[in-house]
């Protein structure tokens, strides 16, 4: 994906930050709390294939490209809609910190809580 003028980034996504909290048994769970509206261009990767519960299951893979931000990494999620999707790497391509590209998968609901 090249650089994306401005004017194409049409689509709506809420970044999400993980908030890990005491579970009161000795353990952490993990809640999102959303953060800031960015908007962006997403374009279909392709797919991932994982294992749940002994069936191999297909992912859909996507590129997302933001304006440049800082400290977005692969703890967060983006949302667009009902739509949620885990950032599995973000990274500048130029490195002139204009844009933010990253890859991402999409959840199923039962991925997050």
């Amino acid at each position: 994906m090249t650089h994306a003028p401005i004017g194409a980034r049409r689509r709506r996504f809420v970044l999400e930050t993980p908030v890990d909290e005491p579970d009161g048994f000795g353990g952490q769970l993990r809640r999102y709390v959303a953060g800031p509206v960015v908007w962006g261009v997403m374009a279909r990767a392709g797919t991932a294939e994982r294992v749940r519960n002994g069936r191999s299951e297909a992912i859909a893979t996507h590129r997302v490209s933001l304006r440049w931000r800082p400290g977005v990494t692969s703890e967060m999620l983006l949302s667009a809609g009902p739509r949620r999707f885990a950032i599995r790497s973000a990274g500048d391509p130029d490195g002139r910190c204009r844009e933010l590209v990253c890859a991402v998968e999409e959840l199923l609901s039962e991925d997050v809580a």
